[in-house]
């Protein structure tokens, strides 16, 4: 089992910039956590994953990084094609999708730098990414362009398996909004697919959003045929009353925040929704720390987290906590400064590896 921390939630978009992000976070938070080896999920942007790919010496140069510095990779983030920390991503994060070449060239980049990264003890590497598209525009050209550029990704993945001897995986990652947004769209839309690459990634504070329950949400895909290749420990916040004014503290530009009643409606940001009034309760698509309480009387989804672990820590390898809104949430709450979201981080790793630990041992 490798549990990890998802670095999106750093800026850095050159191999320069992510290799200065290890001693300004990895490092330090290893270091908290007193431990030998750090797991990173790592997200290069589009142009870090070209140069990457196409440079045997880059490779290198950042296997001896993180080696030195007691990192480890099995995981890379690709769903993020290139600056995740702008001021204003929103739609931006879903272009572009799997109906474009370059979503297929970046995953596959992404795969070969992964075979280079990877210690020699995993059995697998991962990479997640989007889920297919956002759910608008689409129709049958478009999700017969998707599933051919799935097919070359599995055809690709074969082949980097038979160069290299090192098997990766890509896990299709359900989201509110987009065209496959739970399980039941994940094992219809991923129908023939080829398996023994390709599967999904299951977010947990995005199944949460979903209202959907782990244990069934695992025996659908089961079911189905479609592998859990990743996991990304994350939380939502949930309100019960959504008439409480603290929600709007958590109003802000860069990221989308789907909202999900209980009862049914939805929208696609929190703003809409707080405007709409819908019924609550709600779960909405703000990963908020594991560790730390979102701010009274909110809560965070982390019965469905423990829930979904408890059944999950048998189906899959890969657990990477992906928290990439610390910069964005209300003020009281935010780091001050690069030690203070080390902290964090480290405080959220602390939480998950204790969590994933007493169900290895149950």
């Amino acid at each position: 089992m490798h549990l990890s921390y998802c670095t999106n939630v750093h800026p850095a978009e050159d191999l320069d910039g992510v290799i200065a992000q290890l001693d300004t976070y990895a490092l330090p938070i290893r270091r908290r956590l007193d431990t030998a080896t750090l797991g990173l999920g790592l997200w290069l942007a589009a142009p870090a994953a070209a140069e990457l790919a196409a440079s045997a010496g880059s490779r290198r140069r950042l296997r001896r990084e993180l080696d030195a510095r007691g990192l480890e990779v099995v995981t890379l983030n690709g769903f993020p094609y290139a600056s995740f920390q702008a001021p204003v991503v929103k739609h931006a994060v879903y272009l572009p999708d799997w109906t474009s070449p370059q979503r297929l060239e970046y995953t596959l980049n992404l795969a070969a730098v992964l075979t280079d990264l990877m210690p020699d003890s995993a059995s697998y590497g991962s990479v997640s990414t989007l889920p297919l598209a956002w759910r608008t525009p689409w129709d049958a050209g478009r999700a017969a362009t998707a599933h051919r550029h799935l097919d070359e990704l599995a055809r690709g993945l074969e082949r980097l398996a038979a160069t290299t001897g090192r098997t990766v995986r890509v896990g299709f990652e359900p989201e509110p909004g987009c065209l496959i947004e739970n399980t039941t769209q994940a094992a219809e839309l991923l129908a023939g697919v080829d398996t023994r690459w390709l599967g999904v990634c299951l977010d947990l504070a995005h199944l949460a959003c979903a209202w959907e329950e782990p244990a069934a949400a695992l025996d659908r895909l089961r079911s189905a045929g479609v592998p859990v290749v990743k996991v990304q420990v994350s939380a939502a916040l949930e309100a019960e009353d959504p008439s409480v004014d603290v929600l709007r503290s958590y109003v802000e530009p860069r990221f989308l925040h789907q909202t999900r009643s209980r009862l049914g409606p939805a929208t696609d940001d929190l703003d809409e929704a707080l405007d709409q009034r819908l019924p609550g309760p709600w779960r909405i698509h703000y990963h908020v720390p594991l560790h730390a309480a979102p701010a009274a009387p909110l809560t965070a989804t982390i019965p469905v987290l423990r829930e979904a672990v408890r059944v999950l820590v048998t189906e899959c390898e890969h657990f990477d906590v992906e928290t990439y809104t610390w910069n964005v949430l209300p003020p009281d709450q935010r780091p001050a400064d690069a030690a203070g979201l080390a902290d964090g981080i480290a405080a959220e790793l602390a939480f998950a590896r204790d969590l994933l630990a007493a169900e290895v041992v149950r």
